[in-house]
């Protein structure tokens, strides 16, 4: 990976719709050429895939928390992180050194739901206990550079 790639990582996490024109305009280099290098940043994994990044509230989920998860003694990562997954509400999951195990960011319509979703996490076989700290306001989110 060199200059020219990791500018277009740059660009790309930006605004993941810029047309191969305009980055081809931003980086110096023709369409053609901006396309091969994108593809082969996205087969080598590099990038991962492109989304859109929505206002949370505009589609009904008001509440915000961060769930740290404590695993009891003996636990499975494995179906741990599987029954993580199947609990609705949780939009990433990391995996961290410390007195929790994972740090869940969750998003739910409200307190009601977001209690129904720590009760969810605790009922998990391997999770001892969960802490949970909701989010007041957000000042960022998805940051670059």
């Amino acid at each position: 990976m060199d200059a020219v790639d990791r500018h277009l990582i740059e660009l790309l996490r930006a605004n993941g719709r810029a047309s191969y024109a305009e980055l081809a305009r931003q980086v110096g280099l023709s369409s053609p050429a901006v396309h091969e290098r994108v593809g082969k940043l996205e087969a080598a994994g590099v990038i991962t895939g492109y989304r859109a990044v929505i206002e949370p509230a505009s589609v009904g989920l008001d509440v915000t928390a961060l769930i740290g998860v404590i695993e009891s003694d003996s636990v499975d990562d494995t179906g741990l992180e599987t029954a993580m997954r199947e609990v609705s509400g949780i939009e990433d999951c990391w995996r961290v050194a410390g007195s929790e195990g994972y740090v869940l960011k969750v998003r739910v319509a409200d307190i009601p739901a977001l209690e129904a979703t720590v009760n969810a996490l605790n009922r998990i076989r391997g999770v001892a206990r969960t802490r949970t700290t909701v989010v007041l306001s957000t000042k960022w989110e998805g940051r670059h550079g």
